[in-house]
């Protein structure tokens, strides 16, 4: 028999951190899932929209919300109208990246870029996160496991689908890979970039814990910022063609700034990170238009290719996701979590809401 009440971080007005709460076990609409969520795992966005000091967290989230959107958990209760695969003790995670249908990207296979976006864990759309014992979502924005990994793997696998999708995307096999920034999703691409054949991977942070757990991700060379030139490096490894596909997961500016240099003719950049600043590019002639470059980034996740890709690596054990989770907490200790996330004294974090 389903509880009642509650346990749920809310945030219940602008500013900074959440309440933790008691608050009623929602019930599903039509078409809707009642999800127990096992899992769920914080993202670097989280951080902007925990301590409200940054335009991401102001322009991206609607107030009141429940935040958490990377989780696994389990059907235990459907709405009317749910098709018959979504039955209760499945386990599932959720897009959240809530799409219209009806958009021009919709109707060419973009889901993930809708123009209409709305998204789950932000108060978009919905106000309902991960971030509570169970949580309301809709049928259709639902991932089916069809493994048996670990809650714990699926509930990262959100952030292996962006991955996923960029390092896909510029096609890495036979070639070089740069990979800028060694937080959660610098690293997933890291060892999906091996996975998708590339020749050699060099990862490149300023802080030697990430870069250990890089080498152990499949990084051939790492490359510490603070204390070596990453473009010698480069070059020395590339016997001075220079890099041939880079994926930056930095979000600085300064350091997509300066990454065209080191990319060879004809060579791919992949934007990840998200950018607080314009980008200024020197010698934009010979650096990027004489160079025949080709520039992409991505948003989210390929619908529901992503996910089925990523589970797969994961399954089949190509893909080792356990040296990222750093911290397995309970959401009780919420703050602990976050104070362990923004001082960088972990990768991913994890917390258990019935906990």
């Amino acid at each position: 028999m389903l509880p009642l009440q509650m346990k749920a971080l809310v945030k219940e007005e602008e500013g900074p951190s959440y309440r933790y709460k008691d608050v009623s076990v929602p019930n599903p609409g039509q078409g809707e899932l009642l999800v127990k969520v096992k899992k769920v795992s914080l993202c670097g966005s989280d951080i902007y929209v925990y301590q409200w000091n940054n335009h991401i967290a102001k322009t991206r989230t609607r107030v009141p919300f429940t935040p958490g959107h990377e989780m696994v958990g389990e059907i235990v209760a459907v709405g009317a109208d749910v098709p018959p695969e979504y039955a209760i003790g499945k386990r599932l995670c959720v897009e959240n990246h809530f799409y219209c249908g009806d958009c021009y990207q919709c109707k060419h296979d973009q889901r993930h870029i809708c123009q209409n976006l709305n998204q789950f864990g932000y108060g978009r759309g919905t106000v309902h996160g991960g971030c509570s014992e169970y949580t309301i979502i809709p049928a259709r924005y639902a991932y089916l496991l069809k493994t048996n990994i670990t809650d714990a793997q699926a509930s990262v696998l959100e952030p292996v689908g962006v991955a996923h999708q960029a390092v896909e995307e510029i096609n890495p096999n036979g070639d070089t890979v740069l990979v800028m920034g060694c937080g959660p999703i610098g690293l997933f691409a890291t060892g999906i970039a091996k996975a998708m054949g590339a020749t050699k991977v060099i990862a490149s942070d300023i802080v030697a814990k990430k870069l250990e757990v890089a080498e152990i991700m499949g990084a051939d060379i790492v490359v510490d910022n603070s204390k070596d030139s990453l473009k010698e490096t480069v070059m020395r490894e590339t016997s001075g063609d220079g890099i041939g596909c880079i994926i930056d997961a930095t979000g600085s500016p300064s350091a997509v700034n300066n990454c065209f240099s080191m990319l060879r003719k004809g060579g791919k950049v992949m934007l990840i990170g998200l950018l607080k600043a314009p980008l200024h590019v020197e010698n934009p002639l010979e650096n990027i238009v004489f160079k025949s470059i080709t520039l992409k980034t991505v948003h989210g996740r390929k619908i529901f290719h992503s996910w089925e890709e990523s589970e797969r690596l994961v399954h089949e054990k190509v893909l080792d996701v356990s040296p990222v989770i750093t911290h397995d907490l309970p959401m009780s200790q919420f703050e602990e979590a976050f104070r362990v996330l923004i001082n960088g004294e972990g990768c991913k974090i994890i917390m258990t809401p019935d906990k």
